[in-house]
This record gives C-alpha cells, sequence and structure tokens, in this order.
C-alpha cells in the first residue's frame, strides 16, 4: 500500500488525464503539473556541429534541455559547448 501525496496511505496512485491522480480506491490526489521532460539521450553534436549550428536550432536544443537560450549567438554556442562536450 502507498502513501498518498497528503500523507494517507489509500492505496497507489494511477494516472488520470490532465495532471490529475488517482488513488486505485476511488480517491484524488493532487499532482504536479510540470510539463517539462527530460529528453532520454545526451546530444551528440561534435565541436564543429556546435560552431556552425544556426541560431533556431541552438535555441531549440536549449529549451529543450530547459537550459538558458539568452545572449548573443557566440555566447549560445559557447554555452552549449560547455554543457555539453566534455573533452
Amino acid at each position: 500500500m502507498a502513501v498518498g501525496l497528503d500523507g494517507s496511505s489509500n492505496g497507489s496512485l494511477l494516472p488520470l488525464s490532465r495532471g490529475k491522480m488517482t488513488t486505485k480506491y476511488g480517491g484524488h490526489a493532487a499532482a504536479s503539473s510540470c510539463l517539462f521532460q527530460m529528453p532520454v539521450h545526451y546530444p551528440r553534436y561534435s565541436k564543429s556541429d556546435y560552431e556552425n549550428m544556426p541560431e533556431w536550432q541552438l535555441d531549440r536544443l536549449l529549451s529543450q534541455y530547459a537550459l538558458p537560450c539568452t545572449g548573443s549567438l557566440d555566447q549560445k554556442k559557447r554555452f552549449a559547448m560547455g554543457a555539453f562536450l566534455w573533452d
């Protein structure tokens, strides 16, 4: 038996629609309405890929990982290389 979000032990939580949760016994519990979903895979771009990447693609990549995408194009490229390249 699982403990509900309110601390009660009313059964395990089962997903419902629109961020609501229900227990297997029919009770309801509040759920987070977070829309961010971390991508499963790490980006596999090389340094030259980042250096030649257009700004729209770089903005999209950074936003997929919930990283800030502000500043000049050069700043964004350096930030992305620092975040995703380990060499």
